[in-house]
């Protein structure tokens, strides 16, 4: 992950701007949790404890990044890697930001980061169109699907996977 800059892509400021509140891709930090959780608890039916963030964090084969501006986290991300296969298991954006290109942004971050040989899995709800077009936009592709595998409902989770096809190249 060398490239943590802003983006044009992002609704906002100019790139290059010198304005503090022009988007910054950075890496998640410890210090970002109680931010991350409030974003978590706002964006799902089923929120990640902090413990499991804290376990994604102290990866170091992971992808953990997050887009602020002004200083306050507006998206984040977290991939974790297993054995060849990168597995997408969060992604959010505060609820008054989104459609604004802030995913879009984390994820072609993500493929960067991963390299362009990288093939990534994700499990999704079934009933989240937003976020199934998005991928499939990415490329992603249905796989199958995981049986009542949210535990909130009994909702089954779309399996998605997206070969190495050059994507973060």
């Amino acid at each position: 992950m060398q490239r943590f800059g802003a983006s044009s892509r992002v609704t906002g400021p100019a790139p290059g701007d010198a304005d503090e509140r022009s988007p910054r891709i950075r890496r998640l930090v410890y210090g970002d949790l109680p931010e991350v959780l409030a974003i978590e608890r706002r964006s799902f039916q089923t929120p990640w404890s902090l413990a499991m963030f804290v376990l994604e964090l102290s990866k170091p084969s992971g992808i953990c990044i997050c887009l602020t501006r002004d200083d306050s986290i507006s998206g984040y991300l977290v991939c974790s890697r297993y054995a060849d296969v990168w597995h997408l298991m969060n992604i959010a954006v505060v609820p008054e930001q989104r459609r604004r290109g802030i995913a879009t942004v984390l994820m072609e971050e993500m493929f960067e980061a991963a390299g362009p040989d990288a093939r990534f899995t994700l499990e999704v709800r079934t009933s989240n169109r937003p976020a199934i077009e998005m991928y499939e936009r990415f490329g992603f592709r249905p796989s199958g699907h995981r049986r009542r595998y949210y535990h909130d409902n009994g909702e089954d989770a779309l399996v998605m996977w997206l070969e190495a096809t050059g994507v973060g190249a």
